[in-house]
């Protein structure tokens, strides 16, 4: 924004301008942006968990969308919504992390959850005030 700013000014012909004043403007401006854009991903969040809270126990098509060494992140197909699924909660085996190639390897049945894999999936519990969708696979 202070670049075209600074542009449109020098087009018009204007004088250099403080570096100092514009330096400040610029932080100011760039501080209130990131805060507005976090605003905005925290209000869609939780108007996401409200809506998800009333279809707890359907089942749904999703893509895991990250893998960590404590869970599964699935971004529902329908609604776009992303909740996790617990790596201490999957109770069919004992999945461990392997980082390098971004999955989950069961230890016994050697089943594999990777980056971009379809699964289906159960909302298990909703907390709207953590903004969290907790899921299970089926």
């Amino acid at each position: 924004m202070m670049v075209h700013r600074l542009l449109q000014h020098y087009l018009d012909g204007g004088k250099s301008v403080a570096r100092k004043e514009y330096e400040d403007k610029c932080v100011h401006s760039s501080e209130r942006e990131k805060r507005a854009a976090d605003a905005e991903r925290a209000s869609i969040k939780y108007k996401q968990v409200e809506f998800m809270s009333m279809a707890e126990n359907k089942v749904f098509d999703g893509i895991i969308t990250g893998v960590t060494d404590f869970g599964i992140f699935v971004e529902i197909v329908e609604t776009k919504c992303e909740g996790m699924a617990r790596l201490a909660d999957m109770k069919d085996d004992f999945y461990e992390f392997d980082e390098k190639n971004y999955r989950v390897i069961g230890r016994r049945r050697k089943n594999i959850y990777r980056l971009g894999d379809k699964v289906k999936v159960r909302i298990k519990k909703t907390d709207i005030d953590q903004r969290m969708i907790d899921l299970t696979f089926e």
